[in-house]
Parts: structure tokens; C-alpha cells; sequence
């Protein structure tokens, strides 16, 4: 489905957005021509000096028929919320599979950093018929990551991570640009997703400057930081194991369950007080102010690969 007036779709995405707003134009449009219909007939039938009988209506009328119209109107407008929000909803969760690419949004520029630690600046290279995971966070005031031909659109906010993901369908160069008023030179935040063929993003990644990949950065950083002085299984300190926790459950002192996910991870290492897991002391010391976005990140992509490979925690 395409309109003159609308953006390329080059998502998955896309294609379900639209589909969901040319159904709610056709409902509204249906529901205003009936209401307006109803409007002119009656005021042509009723009008001044007509013979229309103006007596009153019989009960059933007045009573079964109001309460039908209403019952039905309510159960349809609860099937179309229900419907939209089932196919929205799915667009927000992130696909546990496929490329997951870190996004640094600052005054005023994307960064963005590949698994294999690649970086670009203004740009993001993706391949075609695979999911992308976006994992933003914001240096310093509130962005809004914004990509209309992918039907996209997420706040990127300091502090914390938000996620979005799509999975491109077309190749080509589409539009990206912040939405959130972010300072003087809001206007000229603005980038280019470059969807590839899987072949051609593969030589792509190939030719980029050599680096380490992300996981590998982190675990040499997290030996530097001296956290393996802590988390490594021969530790003398009592500290959690990392080794296999991305992605569980984890019980803290005061009862509550959390997910090791990227937020909890970040939170642990910048605010470690904030939350304390059952069975340890707070001992750790934080990271605020030590450490970037980028360490953050690659120390996450270090503790999410120790869920796949939990020998290699004890390095």
C-alpha cells in the first residue's frame, strides 16, 4: 500500500504503520458520513412546514434500538483499539535477534557504533531482511531519533536507554533527523540510513578500520577497571557473577525482581546503591563521571556475550 503524499515504506514497519492509518481514515471517514448524512436527511425531512409525522416514537425505539446502536459503537471502537494497539505493540518490543547498534545522540550529531566496532558519525549502514536494534542514549539534553520512510520514531534521553528496531526492506539512502527541539542547531541534527544488501553491508563492514569488536573492547576494559577483581569467579571479594546473567531475573535486597538488561547493567555500574542484590553487601563503587556512554556500552556488549560463552567470566 502507497500514497502519493507519504513517505517510501522501507520497513516492515512501515508497511503496518500505514496499513493502520488507511483503516482508521476509512473507519472515521464512514462514521462522518453517516453522522452527516443522518444530519441532512433529517433536517430535510423535519424541516419547517414539512408533513413528516412528529409523534412520539414507539418504545422499542427509544429504549432496545438507543441501547443497540450504543452496545454496537462500543464494542466496535473497543475492537479497534484493541486491534491497533496488539499491532503497535509489537513494534516496540526489540527483536532478540539480528544486528544490535549503539546510538549516542549529542548537541548535535548521531553516533552510532556497530557489534563489530565499527563507528560512524551522521550515518548508519544496515543490511536488508534482518532486524536492527537500536540501543540510544543522549549525552546531554533530550533528542528524538525520527526515520519516515521507516516509520520510527523514538526519544533518546540522558541518562537511560531507550530502544527501537526495524527491519529495512529496500535498499537505499532514507532521511534521518532529531524532532525534539535540542538547541540552536536542532535543524541541521540530521543523518542517512543506508539500507544494503546483506552482501553489500558485509564487504561494507569488512572495509571499515580495523577495531576490536564490542565485547572484546569491553572485556579488556572491564579487566582494567578492575572489575574482575571482583566479578571473576576466583574472586576473594563476594561479589554477583556475571557469567550468565544478561537477560534473568535477579533478586535484590529489598524483594523487588529485576531483568538484567542493558538499563539494570547501566544503572549497576553508574548507581550501584540504587539496587543491591539479595545476599550481597554495597560495596561497589560507582562509575559516574569515570566512564562514557561508549565504555558503558561496550562493558553491556561484554557481560551480554558472558550469557553465551560463561567459561570466559572467569578470564
Amino acid at each position: 500500500m502507497s500514497f502519493p503524499l507519504f513517505p517510501v515504506q522501507a520497513s516492515t514497519q512501515a508497511m503496518r504503520t500505514d496499513h493502520i492509518f488507511f483503516w482508521l481514515v476509512f473507519i472515521s471517514g464512514m462514521i462522518v458520513v453517516l453522522v452527516f448524512g443522518l444530519i441532512f436527511t433529517f433536517s430535510f425531512r423535519y424541516r419547517n412546514g414539512s408533513s413528516a409525522q412528529r409523534g412520539e416514537l414507539p418504545e422499542w425505539v427509544s429504549h432496545d434500538f438507543e441501547i443497540g446502536w450504543t452496545t454496537a459503537t462500543f464494542f466496535l471502537f473497543l475492537f479497534v483499539a484493541w486491534w491497533t494497539a496488539a499491532s503497535s505493540l509489537g513494534a516496540l518490543t526489540p527483536s532478540k535477534s539480528g544486528l544490535q547498534i549503539h546510538v549516542v545522540a549529542k548537541q548535535w550529531m548521531w553516533k552510532t557504533q556497530h557489534p563489530n566496532g565499527a563507528r560512524e558519525i551522521n550515518a548508519l549502514h544496515v543490511p536488508i531482511g534482518e532486524p536492527v536494534t537500536l540501543l540510544m542514549t543522549s549525552q546531554d539534553v533530550i533528542h528524538s531519533f525520527f526515520a519516515p520512510q521507516f516509520r520510527i520514531k523514538k526519544d533518546v534521553l540522558p541518562g537511560r536507554y531507550t530502544d527501537a528496531w526495524f527491519q529495512a526492506t529496500t535498499t537505499g539512502t532514507f532521511h534521518l533527523f532529531c524532532t525534539q527541539l535540542c538547541g540552536t542547531e536542532h535543524a541541521r541534527m540530521i543523518g542517512d540510513i543506508v539500507a544494503m544488501t546483506p552482501g553489500d553491508y558485509a564487504r561494507w563492514s569488512a572495509a571499515q578500520p580495523q577495531a576490536d569488536d564490542v565485547a572484546s573492547i569491553g572485556a579488556s576494559l572491564f579487566r582494567s577497571l578492575g572489575c574482575s577483581g571482583c566479578h571473576a569467579e576466583n574472586s576473594a571479594v563476594h561479589a554477583p557473577p556475571l557469567a550468565g546473567l544478561y537477560g534473568r531475573p535477579v533478586r535484590l535486597s529489598d524483594g523487588r525482581t529485576v531483568t538484567a538488561d542493558d538499563a539494570y547493567l547501566r544503572d549497576s555500574i553508574l548507581r550501584p546503591g540504587s539496587d543491591i542484590v539479595d545476599g550481597y553487601e554495597n560495596i561497589m563503587p560507582s562509575f559516574a563521571g569515570l566512564i562514557g556512554d561508549d565504555e558503558i556500552f561496550a562493558l553491556t556488549a561484554y557481560i551480554r556475550s558472558l550469557a553465551d560463552h560463561p567459561k570466559e567470566s572467569g578470564r
